[in-house]
């Protein structure tokens, strides 16, 4: 039935089955659980066939799909010469008590998917004298914790393994890089490195870079993830393999499976599927979306990974993992969910209110919480903007910018600060002022890199939209004559820096007023400025008129102005030092 040479990486789940299976001398019942493909029958197959001496009683293997008791009826008459009374009950106890032979009997029953049918035909405790082990493969959360394996992917080095096997250490080596791409790719799925691996054995001229490309591109209905091997236990491609699971579910888990194939393939907090499915015009509530996530977990659709430390709502914060396979399988049958494009925007909605919130400077704090949202913040910067309406379109492009650059992540930072632009320009034209405050983002990451070559025109042309579209006394004006004297006192230009910090604070007073923290930004920079060319008494003047302004609106423990305090005492040592 399988290739023993070919089964990698689950000796370790093989001495999981037999513990399970030698907890008690009465009949004992145990379940190896996962998704499709993850090699639930192989593994069984394996235990059987290594272990087979420890059942001297035989071993039944019966399919779980089909009627059990036409099954064992068949398999008593042709392997255990019974002949079993045709107004019997319950055939298999019927048989237990009158197999013959004697020592243990393995029965597996393979593939259930109605354990709640399947239960009463199992033997009963102490059937045949305690001779019975019955292990059930199937995708279902079934049996208690304490009589089931939880059956994962392949460890990296055990899927590098399986599929060498498949494809012959030469071309593992010549490639490797592209098959630890390729294990990655399919999830470490046992199913899909078997697919793949006889695929590239049967066409020994293919590199494995050209398949990962076709994966690439066709995804889910590459052949080589649908053509399944005669060596190979299983008889389904990933797409029909994931099918058996999907056909029973209801319509609120496949609208929520739908939902979660728009998030990237990233730990999942839950919070945002909740946020997502309530911004979402989906007719269902919080309880439906509750009770459809409780069936994608049943049929290991969906996995819990941890909850988060430190949060208010940890019923909200859990979080989740959708095999990659599985994803790209959500990803075909959105297409057949009924509000498919209200989720979209949905999704696009809930991960764009979140980017809103990353700062100008993100915090620590702020970093590590908005981490595991990245990947899904670029999700919808590729692919779901047209999704939203008018400046929503550049908040995830713009709020990845911030967070790459405060990681001094440069070529992220300005991949999506650019994008930011395009979005900008194509939605809301040349002189929007959102499309200034993009080109100013990125003015802004080259002046952090010191390219201020290319800065400076972002600047100007930032600058010049302002005037136009806001006028010459908007406080976004002043922020752009600000960000261009910075730029200037950065080079040195310090007689082009000075009107311009001059004219900044001037608009800051006379819009915001005199005490605003954004009249205090313009008078810390002319503070600067003036230590920088050695008016120091200037300097003194002006940064003691910032920290007047910062210390009752920030307080004193504020990163900006503690920033301030010590320029002060820098400029207080400076008037102080002898000349």
């Amino acid at each position: 039935m399988s290739n023993v040479s070919k089964f990698v990486g689950r000796e370790q789940d093989l001495a999981a089955v037999e513990a399970l299976l030698s907890q008690n001398s009465r009949v004992n019942i145990a379940a190896a659980v996962g998704m499709g493909g993850v090699g639930k029958t192989e593994l069984a197959w394996q235990y059987a066939r290594r272990r087979g001496d420890a059942f001297p009683g035989g071993v039944c293997w019966l399919r779980g799909v089909e009627p059990i008791a036409p099954q064992i009826i068949s398999f008593a008459r042709d392997y255990l010469d019974l002949q079993v009374p045709e107004q019997t009950e319950s055939p298999v106890a019927w048989c237990a008590q009158r197999w013959p032979g004697e020592g243990a009997v393995l029965m597996v029953v393979d593939d259930v998917q109605d354990y709640g049918a399947l239960r009463a035909m199992l033997p009963s405790e102490g059937a045949g004298d305690g001779r019975f082990r019955v292990l059930l493969t199937t995708r279902q959360e079934i049996l208690p914790p304490g009589q089931r394996l939880a059956l994962e992917v392949l460890l990296p080095g055990a899927a590098l393994e399986l599929l060498t096997s498949l494809v012959g250490v030469e071309r593992i080596e010549a490639e490797t890089a592209e098959a630890e791409d390729l294990c990655k790719w399919v999830g470490r799925l046992p199913l899909g490195i078997e697919l793949v691996g006889w695929h590239l054995q049967q066409r020994p001229e293919l590199l494995i870079s050209t398949l990962l490309e076709r994966l690439e591109g066709k995804r889910l209905a590459a052949r080589a993830l649908m053509r399944t091997h005669p060596e190979m236990t299983a008889k389904l491609g990933v797409a029909a393999a994931f099918e058996v699971s999907w056909e029973p579910l209801s319509e609120a888990a496949k609208t929520l499976a739908g939902l979660l194939g728009l998030f990237a393939a990233a730990p999942i907090v839950w919070a945002w599927v909740a946020a997502a499915w309530a911004q979402a015009e989906t007719a269902m509530d919080e309880e439906d979306l509750e009770e459809a996530q409780v069936e994608l977990l049943r049929v290991n659709l969906l996995q819990k990974v941890e909850e988060l430390q430190k949060v208010e709502e940890p019923q909200k914060a859990l979080r989740y993992r959708v095999h990659p396979l599985v994803r790209e399988f959500f990803v075909v049958k959105l297409a057949e969910v009924a509000v498919s494009e209200s989720l979209q925007r949905g999704f696009a909605v809930a991960m764009t209110e979140l980017a809103k919130t990353i700062p100008q400077t993100p915090t620590v704090a702020v970093r590590t919480q908005m981490t595991e949202a990245v990947p899904h913040f670029e999700e919808v910067a590729l692919r779901w903007t047209a999704t939203l309406e008018g400046t929503d379109k550049l908040r995830c492009s713009g709020g990845l910018g911030r967070f790459y650059k405060s990681l001094s992540q440069w070529k992220d930072a300005e991949r999506c600060h650019q994008r930011a632009i395009e979005i900008s320009k194509a939605e809301l034209g040349d002189r929007h002022p959102d499309t200034a405050t993009s080109l100013n983002n990125l003015a802004a990451l080259y002046d952090s890199m010191g390219r201020y070559g290319e800065a400076e025109p972002l600047y100007l042309d930032a600058l010049a939209i302002r005037k136009t579209e806001l006028g010459d006394r908007h406080p976004d004006t002043a922020s752009s004559l600000n960000n261009l004297a910075g730029l200037y006192r950065s080079q040195g230009r310090y007689g082009e820096a000075e009107p311009l910090y001059l004219d900044a604070l001037a608009i800051c007073k006379a819009e915001l007023g005199d005490r605003h923290p954004s009249t205090a930004t313009s008078l810390f920079n002319l503070a600067a400025l003036y230590y920088n060319t050695q008016r120091h008494q200037q300097a003194l003047d002006y940064i003691e008129q910032a920290l007047a302004i910062y210390i009752p609106a920030l307080g004193t423990d504020h990163p900006t102005t503690q920033n301030a305090n010590s320029w002060l005492q820098g400029i207080q040592q400076a008037i102080d030092a002898p000349a």
